[in-house]
């Protein structure tokens, strides 16, 4: 752990170590650069929500440090209310609605929580730092 990140909350993208790479991957190459979760999963876990200026560290599949990102604005909205501009900030497959749609709804349905009405923690972020391999810090371009 780098003395940037010590003291920052860390999660990983998805639910499975091969998709928290494939996301992780889209972060860094400046294509993802948004994020949605069940708010209901915050709610009954506790969580506080990200609000604007907070940090995480952003793991790699492996539970690696890979990069820091800070929260630009947290919304919440219902999953049938997302749109074209949210799917393209997600920066997944071929960044249409339809794509966003159906992927979402298996990771949710996956993690037994899905409903068209369903109320998302809509977090849009940039990259503060990304880490090399060796964990040295080094500034986005």
């Amino acid at each position: 752990m780098s003395d940037t990140s010590e003291n920052l909350p860390s999660f990983s993208f998805g639910d499975s170590p091969e998709l928290a790479d494939e996301l992780l991957q889209l972060v860094l190459n400046g294509m993802k650069t948004a994020t949605c979760g069940d708010l209901h999963s915050y709610e009954a876990e506790g969580e506080t929500l990200p609000k604007p200026g907070d940090q995480f560290v952003i793991l790699d599949g492996k539970g690696q440090e890979a990069c820091i990102i800070e929260m630009i604005t947290v919304t919440a909205r219902q999953f049938d209310e997302i749109d074209e501009v949210w799917a393209v900030l997600e920066g997944e497959g071929d960044l249409s609605l339809e794509h966003w749609q159906q992927g979402h709804k298996e990771y949710f349905e996956r993690n037994g929580v899905y409903a068209p009405d369903m109320k998302l923690v809509c977090e849009y972020f940039k990259v503060v730092q990304i880490f090399k391999l060796d964990n040295a810090p080094v500034k986005p371009n």
